[in-house]
């Protein structure tokens, strides 16, 4: 994925509050849905060398097990801020599932170093970028985006039409 993770947290957002109302669900969704890509500062330090999907940041199972302690102590200590938690963590895993539709993710590390994704996109073009701008599943990550435009626009229309009311 390279450009939907953000409107992906966005309609996540959207979804969660339509449950429960904070502003804070829509940053927490935001921010989780971004935050494991911030290795990639790491990956262009370190000149490359290994795949930032191969960092830590990058594990479903490590993103489980710190929402599996971060949860019940968020619920115990700070309450209120418990739905954001939640929907950070699942913006988080939902990053995810949406890296494994077209590369390389380790769903079971460190148990298990086996990489799973849907489709590998093919080195076509000597820029990755334009190999995986003409893949059929950048289509996915544009439907993605005018899916959250939609969300967006609809939203800003209730909420434009509750205040002229």
């Amino acid at each position: 994925m390279l450009i939907a993770h953000l409107p992906a947290g966005y309609i996540l957002a959207s979804a969660a509050r339509q449950r429960s109302a904070p502003p804070r669900i829509m940053t927490a969704a935001l921010v989780g849905s971004v935050l494991p890509d911030f290795d990639i500062v790491y990956f262009f330090l370190t000149g490359g060398k290994v795949h930032h999907h191969d960092y830590v940041s990058h594990w479903p199972l490590f993103w489980l097990a710190l929402a599996v302690v971060a949860l019940p102590a968020v619920g115990r200590l700070a309450s209120r801020w418990f739905p954001a938690a939640v929907v950070f963590f699942a913006a988080a895993m939902l990053h995810m599932i949406m890296d494994t539709v077209a590369a390389p993710i380790l769903w079971l590390a460190p148990f298990d170093w086996s990489k799973f994704e849907l489709t590998t996109v093919p080195a076509t073009y000597s820029n990755w970028v334009v190999s995986f701008m003409l893949h059929w599943t950048f289509a996915l990550e544009l439907l993605i985006c005018v899916t959250a435009l939609i969300v967006a626009v609809s939203r800003n229309r209730r909420v434009g039409g509750r205040q002229q009311a």
